[in-house]
């Protein structure tokens, strides 16, 4: 099983971002997945989440600039990031839930988002 992130990078604030996870090695469609964020010394955040059946949830702090989507037939997680604030600024990893069947949760190796002020 793998989860690779891409995407990230260096903007501006007020600029946007899409981040892309593409998972292989599991059956993606019935996987809830999730993004989560994390800066040093701090603990990992969760950023937003998409079940199986594509219900969305969102941190307050993302909530009207950040979108999650999935894509089952290419097995991808999107994270499209509007607006964004210096704040948001962290490394950004992609998750995968466990699901019956499959005790194991999963993790990207994470891609860093820099927002300049």
């Amino acid at each position: 099983v793998q989860l690779q992130a891409s995407g990230g990078g260096l903007v501006q604030a007020g600029g946007s971002l899409r981040l892309s996870c593409a998972a292989s090695g599991m059956i993606f469609s019935i996987r809830p997945m999730a993004w989560y964020r994390q800066t040093p010394g701090k603990q990992r955040e969760l950023v937003a989440t998409i079940s199986s059946t594509r219900n969305t949830n969102y941190a307050d702090s993302v909530k009207g600039r950040f979108t999650i989507s999935r894509d089952n037939a290419k097995n991808t997680m999107n994270l499209q990031m509007n607006s964004l604030k210096p704040e948001d600024t962290a490394v950004y990893y992609c998750h995968a839930a466990r699901v019956i069947g499959d005790i194991h949760e999963y993790w990207g190796q994470g891609t860093q988002v820099t927002v300049s002020s």
